[in-house]
């Protein structure tokens, strides 16, 4: 199982099932999107004006948003706090003027924090714990509903950035090969 470390058990706990499932959503993901020029981040297909560069912000955004807005309902924090994020979609936009290096590593910090900040949380309550985020009648939103939510956005993106990849050069499957790791920025299979 080692040449696979993002498969989730087959037989794990909800905890290990829930986590394991986002860790390789996020490891497909950063494979589809991993060692690409500018050129390669920026493309684009038919008339979506998606990107895998503008994917990679979007996500990392997403990732910091769930994990201390929504957690906890502190502030974003850095780096996204010293953006102009005037607007709707403005991390997606705003990607085309972002290097490789620094799309890669808004995602890979991004998704090392949520790790930690999930993991934190998960010894501090579990599952059920209600987390900041409610609704207009004040009912609170549990830490599963918010795990559930990213694998989902995820699951959206990551079927997004198989056509943009595959537009780009070629690259399909569903899944990283063996021993795949990523050869830009500092993303870290697992958790």
């Amino acid at each position: 199982m080692t040449e696979y470390p993002w498969e989730p058990p087959l037989a794990g706990t909800e905890v290990e099932q829930l986590t394991g499932s986002l860790d390789r959503l996020r490891t497909t993901f950063r494979w589809k999107a991993d060692d690409l020029t500018a050129t390669g981040l920026q493309a684009r297909i038919g008339a979506s004006s998606l990107t895998l560069g503008g994917l990679l912000k979007h996500l990392a955004w997403a990732e910091d948003y769930m994990f201390t807005v929504k957690l906890r309902g502190e502030p974003i924090g850095a780096p996204w706090d010293a953006m102009d994020s005037d607007g709707d979609d403005w991390e997606f936009t705003s990607a085309a003027k972002d290097s490789p290096e620094q799309l890669y590593a808004f995602w890979d910090g991004a998704v090392e924090r949520s790790r930690a900040r999930l993991g934190a949380a998960l010894a501090d309550g579990g599952l059920d714990q209600l987390v900041h985020v409610s609704w207009p009648d004040g009912r609170h939103a549990s830490l599963r509903r918010l795990v559930c939510d990213l694998i989902e956005e995820y699951g959206r993106h990551t079927g997004h950035a198989d056509l943009l990849r595959e537009a780009v050069d070629g690259l399909t499957g569903e899944d990283p090969p063996a021993g795949w790791r990523a050869k830009s920025g500092q993303y870290h299979v697992g958790s």
